[in-house]
């Protein structure tokens, strides 16, 4: 399972030197997660940045992996994570589906 940040995306998007980091984890769409509140990140800076358009291709690009959608029970874990890591609410949400599998699978 592969799980890359907002700013990964967004440093792939835009070409960015740091890019070449992610290209593998992206390009593996089998294994990619992708949690739904970090489509809503990269579309948010994108549509800001740059157009529409843009914002919907990256969107539909990042839909090539499988989408995780904020549940009850990944919003319970993400809360939890956030407590014990100090982390904000959108990092622990987006890492919450790759704690929650190790767990599930452990």
């Amino acid at each position: 399972m592969n799980i890359v940040d907002s700013s990964g995306w967004l440093a792939y998007f835009a070409d960015e030197p740091n890019a070449k980091h992610f290209i593998t984890p992206l390009k593996d769409t089998a294994s990619l997660v992708i949690p739904s509140v970090t489509i809503y990140e990269v579309f948010k800076v994108v549509l800001r940045e740059t157009s529409e358009n843009e914002a919907l291709q990256a969107a539909a690009a990042m839909q090539k992996g499988r989408v995780v959608d904020l549940t009850a029970m990944l919003a319970i874990a993400a809360s939890k994570l956030s407590l014990e890591h100090g982390i904000p609410m959108a990092d622990s949400i987006i890492l919450a589906p790759n704690m929650a599998s190790k767990c599930a699978f452990s």
